[in-house]
């Protein structure tokens, strides 16, 4: 994990949904949007994916627009296209069609090579009561850890 750079963290994934599986996808960008990115102008929090026509395409993702690009900025919450092999789309028709589980995106990130990707989860939702203990949880393990400190 030397050379990536993290642009953007969904910190609200990990709180509402049980994280089941993820993959490493590309994305389609223009020049003036992975700009932008690199710049860390990026929100993720309300995006989700979906396949359609064999395609994965990522929704709500909001890159601002890039302040030199003029002309060539596109709308900043524009449709995305998600680069997957044939047969992990396959595999993830399988999970959101039959088991009912969602596509959520945790982190973006640049890679070594300077690409843009996207860690995409494979998720459960979690219900009011989940979460409650999953706060309960975390609460006593912090207050554990500062007890041993002490």
């Amino acid at each position: 994990m030397s050379g990536i750079k993290v642009v953007a963290n969904n910190k609200k994934a990990r709180h509402d949904y049980f994280i089941e599986d993820t993959y490493e996808t590309g994305i389609v960008l223009t020049g003036t949007e992975i700009k932008s990115i690199r710049q860390g102008k990026v929100n993720i929090k309300e995006s989700y994916a979906k396949i359609e026509n064999g395609e994965m395409i990522l929704y709500g993702m909001h890159i601002s627009p890039y302040e030199h690009g003029n002309r060539f900025n596109v709308d900043p919450l524009r449709p995305r296209k998600l680069l997957l092999h044939k047969r992990e789309i396959q595999k993830l028709i399988g999970y959101t069609t039959l088991k009912g589980l969602t596509l959520v995106p945790l982190r973006l990130y640049i890679n070594e090579k300077g690409r843009a990707k996207l860690e995409l989860a494979v998720a459960r939702g979690k219900k009011d009561y989940d979460k409650r203990n999953t706060i309960a949880k975390r609460d006593a393990d912090r207050r554990m850890q500062q007890a041993m400190r002490k």
